[in-house]
């Protein structure tokens, strides 16, 4: 599998992740055999959250390396902190305590990146500088980002904190293009043409900071696939089509499509099924011709000026 460089750190990873937010209740067998799968063709990168099972997720995640034998230092783990029952708490006090947690849920020592998961408005950003150089330095942390921050969020983030934030972890598929619609529709009077997030995909170029995408499957907020899916009958049936062109699936097409874009995007597959991995790992080996992409892109119901 290719690797891409996250932001401008010294992390070179696959350029697909394996989110693991569905992992808790999997069985032991057919949970190694997922996790097997994906490290065995090439994906080094696991996404979690203190919230994912209520941090089942991180400890079955941990039984599961231990048994197969998957040397830590192989592997490339995220997790993110932040959501709360109820609301959001940036607070050093629960970073802090939120890694310890996540640290001994994952049995490890140091998270790769920490993700700060959904923006606290309440966010004193002195504070949170405090605690991540409190992890930077005691090594528990190497590297930090955010997750669905506007670019105002991250300017006001990053002016405290003495290290680079390196991702922005946001929602983004075939039928969830909010970060790519206002730009193709500019000045126009065009829906698409609003702009609900400050332009963050340029934003995140510009600044090198990488864009992690969540739900490449979904549509709407967690309401569903696409893919097969009556509501979305033409976008499939371009999606047929253009598959048979590439020898691939309608899933693989779906990362093959974000992947295909020159932002560097990395893809964060929540999955359970092993064949669903191996369909995403054979169409990554594609690249999507400019024509194709457009046609996906309109088939999901986007016009363009």
């Amino acid at each position: 599998m290719k690797k891409l460089k996250i932001g401008t750190s010294s992390l070179e990873v696959s350029e697909v992740s394996l989110g693991c937010m569905r992992i808790g209740g999997m069985e032991n067998t057919a949970l190694d055999q997922l996790i097997k799968t994906s490290f065995d063709s090439g994906i080094d990168f696991y996404d979690h959250a203190d919230i994912y099972g209520g941090g089942k997720c991180e400890e079955v995640f941990a039984k599961s390396i231990a048994r197969l034998g998957i040397n830590r230092k192989e592997l490339v783990l995220q997790s993110k902190c932040g959501i709360r029952q109820g609301f959001f708490d940036f607070s050093k006090e629960h970073i802090l305590g939120s890694v310890e947690r996540i640290l001994k849920r994952l049995e490890t020592d140091y998270l790769d990146i920490l993700l700060l998961h959904r923006p606290d408005t309440l966010i004193e950003p002195e504070e949170v500088a405090e605690a991540f150089t409190q992890l930077h330095d005691s090594g528990m942390v190497r590297n930090f980002g955010v997750s669905n921050f506007t670019p105002g969020q991250i300017e006001l983030l990053q002016a405290s904190l003495p290290m680079k934030l390196h991702v922005n972890q946001l929602q983004f598929s075939i039928t969830n293009t909010g970060m790519i619609d206002s730009a193709i529709c500019a000045n126009t009077k065009f829906d698409n043409s609003v702009d609900h997030d400050g332009g963050i995909l340029d934003y995140c170029r510009l600044k090198k900071i990488t864009i992690q995408a969540w739900s490449p499957f979904q549509f709407g907020f967690f309401e569903g696939v696409f893919i097969d899916n009556p509501k979305f009958a033409e976008l499939n049936k371009v999606l047929d089509d253009i598959c048979a062109s590439y020898g691939v699936t309608k899933t693989g097409m779906a990362i093959a499509w974000i992947q295909r874009h020159p932002a560097k995007i990395q893809s964060v597959v929540g999955t359970t099924s092993p064949s669903r991995i191996q369909e995403v790992v054979e169409a990554c080996k594609i690249e999507l011709s400019r024509p194709h992409w457009y046609e996906i892109y309109r088939g999901a119901g986007n016009k363009l000026p």
